[in-house]
């Protein structure tokens, strides 16, 4: 059976099991545009290439599963250069297909020719440039394998135009035949039989959970050896609940904008049992500084990470998942001595949560509205399994402190970039993959103004998002860190209250708009907004221009230097 490369590229996404594709079309990528109407995948038209990124992205985080977006060439690759970027910090699993000039002119500046695959080389797992028209079911099947398997991460495959119109006699790989390829998955039983004597030892031993625990999906392992051991756990932004907020076990987010728990337990502990985490900046604060007295285990699929920052005292490369089985299967068998005595560790542990939970001025009555108060009300509003996505800033550290997170997947987004105007299309993107789960975006005005736009996609294609902008008429992070640091000299963070008019904004876009000014109106209109099912809604919350996130560690300081605030 003879095929066009356009017909064979669609083919092979239906079965690799492609539900849907966030795409723009465009002159290289146009032929791969018409087998699309024959075909069963359901293609969401965005607005701008950085947002079918992001939405790819929404749709991996919510479902697992990886994202697919598709672009036409030159600008539009270039467009979506952010999102690759981001998916590739924070492991997000995404198959990027571009357009491209025809073979025989790349090179020569043709009209809309760019360089994908030198531009997007450093930030993705691999791409392909497809040369011939036959390789194209091979490359298909190599990308989502690739992308899914070993630490997920973005792929690229650069598809150009006269390979779409090219022919090849159709086939299927039976199997894939990538030698340099073999991600390690079981952990070295050495290591693992270091790091359980090392366990069963330590008087304080912490959990450091990153987002390889929700990645790897082992969420459930995870919380099952927490619970034999009765060791307490932290969740780093990335892991947010991948042990549920209410279990007994869990501190909490770490960090530079973590609870004084959490970043305390790390500071004071003996033992850190670090699984999928990369001490990232924002966790560690000053490197030399970070918990001072603690050995470590670090488990890692990725061994670049392995020694990256911190110089583990066992290293175990493998599959999460895999490895805390082990563990469990090596606790299971008790002959590895006693486990030290917990509860002295636990007693402190007990007195710094009553001591410093997370605070702030609930007896304000009058305007302007507390952003944690918003959050916190939706929260508790929020249809059971509601997925929240948020973009960056103070609005995004408020999300993860104020929400009670109880399940994995249900947390979307932007950690290692920190890319603002992620909010509105991961949201998009995490519905399309979750149709009957609520989905919420918390938003600054900052960040809504960069892709809230893709709202007209939304109301286009059906897809009823919700969106809570916590508008405090600045670049609310950055006014913080001018204020605490730079002797209150606002240099260039106001954005204004009422330019644009947000409600009128929406509306145009097909949206139900809606303004809360009094803090007496907050309840009504979140159950005003839960109630409406055909349509996006968007609230547009007037908070508190001076409010500032706490706790605050200072960046280059010590996690020691906590500020509560």
């Amino acid at each position: 059976m003879k095929l066009t490369g356009a017909q064979a590229l669609i083919k092979s996404l239906e079965l690799q099991g492609v539900e849907a594709i966030f795409g723009l079309p465009g002159g290289a990528i146009l032929p791969v545009y018409d087998p699309l109407l024959e075909s069963s995948i359901r293609h969401i038209l965005v607005r701008h290439e950085q947002g079918a990124g992001h939405m790819a992205e929404g749709y991996a985080q919510a479902t697992g599963r990886p994202g697919v977006a598709m672009v036409t060439s030159g600008p539009a690759a270039t467009n979506i250069v952010t999102p690759l970027a981001d998916a590739y910090m924070d492991s997000i699993p995404l198959v990027v297909i571009t357009g491209q000039v025809a073979a025989s002119v790349i090179g020569s500046d043709a009209f809309q020719e760019a360089d994908t695959t030198g531009i997007t080389m450093s930030i993705t797992k691999h791409n392909w440039l497809i040369t011939d028209p036959y390789d194209i079911p091979r490359i298909v099947r190599e990308a989502f394998h690739v992308a899914t398997t070993g630490r997920p991460g973005p792929v690229v495959i650069d598809f150009p135009k006269d390979i779409a119109t090219g022919e090849l006699e159709w086939y299927w790989p039976k199997s894939i035949d990538l030698p340099g390829y073999r991600p390690t998955t079981k952990g070295h039983p050495k290591m693992i039989r270091e790091a359980l004597s090392l366990i069963l030892q330590a008087e304080r031993p912490v959990i450091y959970a990153g987002g390889g625990v929700i990645r790897g999906r082992a969420c459930e392992e995870l919380v099952a050896f927490a619970e034999r051991t009765g060791i307490p756990v932290v969740t780093t932004l990335m892991a947010r609940g991948a042990i549920p907020d209410s279990h007994h076990l869990c501190l909490g987010m770490p960090g530079m904008h973590g609870n004084y728990t959490a970043v305390t337990s790390l500071q004071r502990a003996d033992l850190l049992i670090t699984l999928g985490a990369r001490f990232d900046d924002r966790v560690t604060g000053k490197v030399s500084a970070f918990a001072p007295n603690a050995k470590v285990i670090h488990v890692d699929i990725d061994p670049a990470e392995l020694g990256k920052i911190r110089r583990p005292d066992v290293p175990i490369v493998g599959d999460v998942r895999q490895v805390v089985a082990e563990f469990l299967r090596g606790l299971g068998e008790g002959d590895l001595g006693q486990q030290a005595d917990l509860a002295p560790w636990w007693a402190q542990l007990e007195q710094w949560r009553k001591a410093y939970p997370y605070t702030y001025d609930r007896t304000n009555e009058a305007p302007p509205i507390k952003p944690q108060f918003v959050v916190e009300t939706l929260n508790r509003m929020a249809p059971p399994d509601t997925i929240l996505a948020s973009g960056v800033g103070q609005h995004q550290m408020w999300s993860s402190q104020y929400w009670s997170f109880e399940g994995p997947n249900r947390w979307i987004n932007s950690g290692g970039l920190g890319t603002m105007g992620f909010a509105i299309p991961a949201a998009i993107g995490a519905k399309v993959g979750r149709p009957e789960s609520t989905v919420w975006a918390i938003d600054g005005d900052g960040c809504f103004q960069m892709t809230a736009q893709e709202l007209v996609t939304a109301t286009t294609e059906r897809i009823p998002i919700k969106v809570a902008i916590l508008n405090n008429a600045y670049l609310g992070m950055v006014r913080q860190w001018q204020e605490m640091f730079y002797e209150e000299r606002y240099s260039e963070v106001y954005l204004s209250p009422d330019l644009p008019d947000y409600v009128k904004w929406a509306e145009a876009m097909g949206c139900v708009g809606m303004k809360v000014e009094d803090p007496s109106e907050v309840e009504s209109a979140i159950a005003k907004a839960n109630s409406i099912d055909d349509r996006p809604v968007v609230i547009d919350f007037r908070t508190d221009t001076s409010e500032k996130v706490f706790p605050m560690v200072p960046s280059g300081h010590s996690n020691d230097d906590i500020v509560l605030g």
